[in-house]
């Protein structure tokens, strides 16, 4: 018999979390709190707890005697949260980017490498991309800064499955990642203005088309 994690809720968080990654739950479905229940037997108060932490952290919706309804991203949500990284990724960046080692250029070019990699498919290849940003704002040696980012990328995360995960939308994936490499060797050169113009022109081919920040910083 499979053992269940000592956490309940957060193995029920996660699960509901890969279940909407996975299109299991669609935006706009509604999950029913009995019905959960059944599914990972368990108890009611792991699965309310679950249910109310994906509320307050804007992935699911309680309606009152009726669910809670999975949160459908807009365009406008994507453009905050790009925004939201533009201002801490290109801070810290500017602030401390002399930090970043020879080790960890190394490290941010290989990533870079496995961006670059077409015959993928969408998931793994945002993996590389969260990758490389939260090595990116890791180096330069903030771990408040680091945590914000990657909570920031778990929505974001759903956002990409939400638009871009869908088998017959055609993407080559390193072209939103194509920026990378144009970061990485202004930072070297110690060109930080062009290095963040380079940020935010990466930061605009999310999900592979040019769609965000067409003004300057």
């Amino acid at each position: 018999m499979e053992r269940k994690p000592s956490n309940l809720k957060e193995y029920v968080v996660n699960s509901i979390l890969e279940d909407i990654y996975s299109s299991v739950y669609a935006p706009g479905d509604i999950l029913n709190e009995k019905a959960l229940i059944e599914k990972y037997n368990c108890s009611k108060s792991p699965v309310r707890e679950a249910l109310l932490s994906l509320c307050a952290d804007g992935v699911l919706k309680n309606i009152p005697r009726y669910g809670y309804e999975v949160i459908r991203l807009t365009k406008e949500d994507i453009f905050e949260m790009l925004q939201f990284r533009l201002a801490i990724e290109g801070g810290i960046l500017r602030e401390r980017y002399k930090n970043i080692s020879a080790e960890d250029f190394a490290e941010l070019e290989r990533l870079d490498q496995l961006c670059k990699i077409n015959d993928t498919d969408a998931r793994t290849h945002f993996e590389y991309n969260i990758g490389f940003h939260i090595k990116l704002v890791q180096s330069c040696g903030n771990m408040y800064v680091t945590d914000q980012l990657k909570q920031c990328m778990v929505r974001l995360k759903r956002a990409y499955a939400q638009f871009y995960w869908n088998p017959n939308v055609d993407i080559m994936f390193s072209m939103d990642t194509r920026h990378h490499i144009e970061i990485l060797d202004n930072l070297k050169k110690g060109n930080i203005d062009a290095a963040l113009d380079a940020l935010r022109a990466d930061l605009s081919d999310f999900g592979g088309t040019t769609m965000f920040f067409t003004s300057g910083v």
